[in-house]
């Protein structure tokens, strides 16, 4: 026979809720691993994404498809928009109108790279200060 066992509505209800309040709190933690940031470029539609953690950085855009609403477009990252060594990194736009790419920093060290998107891919320089 199996074990069966009682939970009062009353205790179900709590148990519920402090699952509930767990996979929030999980949420939000994670979704707190990446950054966006739209190209400077006024007339582009690219948003880049970056993982704060690993400085990974790729690449995402509207385009049309004929007899569709359109397609997300994404680049995934190349040449060294890879994954770099664990730190604290961040996405800034420059303030220039016609600039397709960004700086990725880490805000540790104060490194830079400008990454932009070159043919099929995210590519980013070697880091500098």
């Amino acid at each position: 026979m199996p074990f069966i066992f009682a939970v009062s509505p009353r205790r179900s209800a709590l148990l519920a809720t402090f699952f509930a309040l767990g996979l929030v709190g999980a949420g939000s933690a994670l979704a707190s691993n990446f950054e966006f940031l739209a190209a400077p470029e006024i007339e582009l539609n690219r948003v880049y994404r970056l993982d704060k953690l690993t400085g990974e950085i790729g690449a995402c855009q509207y385009g049309d498809k004929e007899g569709t609403i359109g397609v997300t477009l994404c680049y995934p990252p190349g040449e060294g928009a890879r994954a770099q060594a664990p730190s604290t990194y961040a996405l800034v736009a420059s303030r220039h109108e016609r600039e397709g790419g960004v700086f990725r920093v880490d805000v540790r060290t104060g490194l830079m790279s400008i990454c932009y998107v070159l043919k099929a891919e995210v590519v980013c320089t070697p880091p500098t200060k």
